[in-house]
């Protein structure tokens, strides 16, 4: 486990933005992504009756969606002990295979760090 203070400021960031927006929505997830430029995509769960998605696969949707053409890091705020299968290839799909994914417990602290492929 790491400490979110051991992470460097931009790790730390879309850790602290990802467990903001798994509390402030209620939701089981909440994630983050930093895009080639620094832009970072905030999301969280979602469970309609026709869509469900992730909170990674909302916050990699929103990238795509606003233009980003790669990824630096994702992180997702979760209770599981590790990133979806479906979560990491999304972040590839967009960030490459090598692109870090830190998984973090409600609490911030980093439970794992993996690369998307």
């Amino acid at each position: 486990m790491t400490e979110i203070n051991d992470l460097s400021p931009e790790d730390r960031k879309i850790v602290t933005l990802a467990r903001s927006a798994r509390a402030r929505n209620g939701v089981p997830e909440g994630a983050a992504v930093r895009d080639e430029t620094g832009r970072t995509y905030v999301a969280g769960t979602v469970a309609l009756d026709s869509l469900k998605l992730s909170a990674l696969q909302t916050a990699v949707a929103m990238a795509v969606a606003s233009g980003a053409q790669s990824l630096e890091a994702a992180a997702v705020v979760t209770e599981a002990e590790a990133a979806a299968d479906a979560d990491r290839a999304a972040v590839a799909d967009l960030g490459g295979a090598a692109t870090p994914v830190l998984v973090a417990g409600p609490d911030g602290v980093v439970k794992a760090s993996v690369t998307a492929g």
